[in-house]
């Protein structure tokens, strides 16, 4: 069984649905054989990284930047994991008020560092999301998911 890790940092109310939105994709019928693992960014650890086969990353935009909780979890798991976990799928979700560029391009260095490989565009969303961001949001989990099934 491959194992999908959601590492998140959700606390408002938009980047909760945003969650709800990932998990719910992760959870298709179709993905049988793929576990989940979904911890907020404070809390997840090496351990966490390592056992997991690809990842979904779920921050606000902060001040043009990813939330000092998900970097905080970037550095504390960088180095050990470096070399680790090179070509293991990921997604990324940004949520802000009005832009999220300086926030996705803050990840991806740290993920092109990581030789993460990125199986669908960053999801950029700002303002409230409406159904057709939480369904793209959910596909892109869901393609993490596909490409461990192969």
């Amino acid at each position: 069984m491959s194992t999908v890790l959601v590492v998140h940092h959700a606390p408002s109310p938009r980047l909760r649905r945003l969650l709800e939105a990932i998990e719910t994709g992760l959870a298709h019928p179709e993905l049988e054989g793929i576990s989940v693992e979904s911890v907020p960014a404070l809390a997840t650890t090496d351990d966490h990284v390592l056992r997991a086969d690809g990842y979904v990353f779920l921050t606000p935009a902060n001040f043009g930047y990813m939330s000092g909780a998900l970097k905080h979890f970037f550095d504390r798991t960088y180095y050990t994991c470096e070399g680790a976990v090179s070509g293991r799928p990921y997604a990324l979700c940004v949520h802000g008020d009005n832009d999220t560029s300086g926030a996705v391009t803050s990840v991806e260095k740290i993920t092109t560092g990581w030789a993460l490989q990125a199986v669908a565009p960053a999801a950029q969303i700002t303002g409230e999301p409406g159904r057709e961001e939480l369904d793209s949001v959910a596909d892109s989990a869901a393609t993490v998911a596909a490409h461990l099934l192969g």
